[in-house]
């Protein structure tokens, strides 16, 4: 484990010659809130390394040789968005082996699928619910950890000369970068967004308010706790409050789970109250599409027919050329969907 600085610039001679480096991270996304970086995966020529993010280390240097190598990842859209949000690091060329191997027909694309079918060796599944905040990590640990590297070099170098012969490096090409493009951006979270979770659309205003202030207050709850929030409080039961926000005390505290201790049962109750009370309410907000016209419905099963029909010829899942909300999307407003198409993509559904 690279954990001082004394270790850091040792191995800093060994990257700094590395002629590829492929790149994992895990989190505790299960332990924590917010989730948090905890550790970096790295393997080059050299071996697998872990790197430790919450060791205080100036990762600088790092990163910079990262962004000189094009960077061999695994579905990597989870790890770029902590990269970006942990260390403000955003690579300028990546090598997916997932989406590689979505292009070449494969359907069962997991890291352990893809190594045991180009590589016939098979991996552990290994402790995935593990917390990777704990110090030190137990053998096992680290183990699993490193194999999430150790074979992305002989993968990619595989998957690419497949493409290669299929004529879909360029396909992957494209897709890369707009894998890159749409997690180096992390926008700041809407207010007036974040609470509206699943089940919410269903409810009127008032228990709109009720949501809105008990989700805030098990928001609060969840960092103060440092737990994610669903260990505090199941979207489900905020949303069968909320939707009971009519009926008397009584019922609503029927529906409070008895794991909840006494002061949080309070305030829970002191901010559904806040929110029945409450002037301004939310507004219920309506996402609906316009009928589809004759017109449109023709062109959406003339796309579908083509995609299909070109799926069935590359031996595609259909859906990797378009999915059936870009189809409505297409057939609705050809030329302002179609932005949204890669070139690979718009070459196939011309």
């Amino acid at each position: 484990m690279i954990d001082n600085e004394a270790r850091l610039a040792e191995w800093l001679q060994s990257l700094q010659s590395a002629p590829w480096i492929a790149i994992d991270t895990e989190a505790d996304s299960l332990h924590a809130y917010p989730e948090k970086l905890c550790l970096l995966q790295v393997g080059i020529a050299a071996g697998n390394f872990l790197v430790d993010p919450l060791a205080g280390l100036n990762l600088s240097p790092v990163l910079e040789v990262f962004n000189r190598h094009e960077i061999i990842l695994h579905g990597g859209d989870y790890d770029l968005r902590m990269l970006r949000k942990d260390l403000d690091f955003v690579p300028a060329s990546v090598f997916d082996t997932m989406l590689g191997a979505r292009l070449l027909g494969v359907r069962e694309f997991g890291l352990n699928n893809l190594v045991s079918r180009f590589l016939s060796i098979t991996l552990e599944k290994g402790p995935q619910k593990a917390n990777w905040a704990r110090r030190p990590l137990t053998p096992r640990m680290e183990d699993y950890a490193r194999n999430d590297t150790a074979h992305l070099k002989p993968l990619a170098e595989l998957i690419r000369g497949q493409l290669q012969e299929k004529g879909r490096l360029e396909w992957h090409r494209e897709m890369c970068e707009r894998l890159i493009a749409d997690n180096s951006h992390v926008p700041p979270p809407d207010p007036e967004q974040t609470w509206r979770i699943k089940g919410s659309r269903h409810l009127p205003p008032r228990s709109l308010a009720v949501l809105k202030e008990i989700w805030q207050w098990r928001e609060r709850e969840a960092i103060a706790a440092n737990r994610p929030p669903y260990f505090i409080l199941s979207s489900e039961t905020l949303i069968a409050i909320a939707a009971s926000s009519g009926e008397s005390r009584r019922a609503i505290e029927a529906l409070l789970p008895r794991h909840l201790t006494t002061r949080r049962r309070r305030e829970l109750l002191a901010a559904t109250q806040a929110g029945r009370e409450a002037k301004a309410l939310p507004q219920v907000l309506r996402f609906r599409s316009p009928p589809p016209t004759e017109a449109s419905k023709r062109r959406f099963e003339e796309l579908e027919r083509k995609r299909n029909q070109k799926a069935s010829e590359l031996e595609l899942d259909p859906t990797l050329i378009a999915s059936r909300a870009t189809l409505v999307s297409l057939s609705n407003d050809p030329e302002k969907a179609a932005q949204d198409l890669l070139p690979w993509q718009r070459s196939l559904l011309k």
